[in-house]
């Protein structure tokens, strides 16, 4: 069974090199038009720095990868990871990258579960749900690092844009415009958000008007505080409302929807602390308090 697996690998992969050098100019001129696609997404300075180094040639090995299966599958699994790659702030990160590294996570349990399972003569049952399970869950963790880190960094843009808000509630009424009230708050703010206002900035500067800027920014990071902020800021502009009654609005829902999250919170916890009390604190607690009552009932007994 195992040797029979194993010839299947080889012969897929030697039909799968074979494939690729008979395509190779079309996928060369792909690759070519690809690349217009990833403006924004890779750093020559950073790949500069890395260059020469192990993890610089394992970043170019999984770019390599991820390219190959891109152009193959025709860019749906590159879309995919650029979104996820916007919401978790990794700009300088190519999008195929992160599909290389899925493909060699995916592949490097395969090729070590087999040489586990021809080494230690595991059961077929065991060998064949290993397989199978640990091979789809080793190619689905560096999604599950980058959408971990992007949900950690849209809370944190959630958290901290009802001080944006008043923030520009203050520049405005004090008789500065929208776009230097945002520069005025993005020099305040720190963390991802502050980031995002610079990048909204840099947008401007480079001939965006604030509209569009606005749009990209929630395109980057799309959460419903922020869908709210922008949506509100854009028709206020298109109706020709003054900003500060629309920020003054605005900051007033925020502050409601603050207010709703923090009570869901404080009703979700005594559920969370249902499961450590459980399982954890009371079995603890029973064998300290009967732990000597049962030993000593157990002698009398003799």
């Amino acid at each position: 069974m195992l040797i029979f697996l194993l010839g299947l690998l080889l012969l897929g992969a030697t039909t799968a090199f074979a494939a690729r050098a008979l395509a190779l100019p079309r996928l060369r001129a792909q690759e070519n038009v690809a690349k217009i696609g990833d403006y924004g997404f890779s750093s020559g300075a950073a790949e500069a720095t890395q260059e020469g180094s192990l993890l610089g040639a394992f970043d170019g090995f999984a770019s390599a990868v991820g390219n190959a299966f891109s152009l193959r599958r025709g860019e749906r699994g590159a879309v995919s990871a650029r979104k996820l790659l916007m919401a978790a702030g990794m700009y300088n990160v190519d999008p195929r990258r992160l599909v290389g590294y899925q493909l060699i996570a995916g592949g490097g349990f395969l090729a070590l579960w087999l040489w586990l399972w021809a080494s230690t003569g595991l059961s077929p049952l065991i060998g064949v749900v290993g397989l199978i399970g640990g091979t789809l869950v080793s190619f689905r963790l560096p999604v599950i690092i980058v959408s971990r880190r992007a949900r950690v960094r849209l809370d944190a843009i959630e958290y901290d844009l009802p001080e944006l808000i008043d923030l520009l509630v203050v520049a405005v009424e004090a008789g500065l415009g929208f776009g230097a009230a945002i520069k005025a708050a993005s020099e305040r703010l720190t963390g991802p958000l502050g980031a995002e206002m610079r990048l909204m900035l840099q947008e401007q500067r480079m001939g965006l008007t604030v509209t569009e800027a606005l749009k990209n920014v929630l395109e980057r990071v799309e959460t419903p505080s922020l869908r709210s902020f922008v949506r509100s800021v854009v028709q206020g502009e298109q109706l020709g409302i003054s900003i500060g009654m629309v920020l003054r609005s605005v900051a007033d829902e925020m502050r409601k929807r603050r207010k709703a999250a923090a009570e869901e919170r404080a009703q979700k916890a005594p559920i969370k602390m249902l499961f450590p009390l459980i399982f954890l604190i009371f079995p603890a607690m029973f064998i300290v308090l009967l732990g000597p009552a049962i030993f000593a009932f157990l002698e009398a007994l003799g």
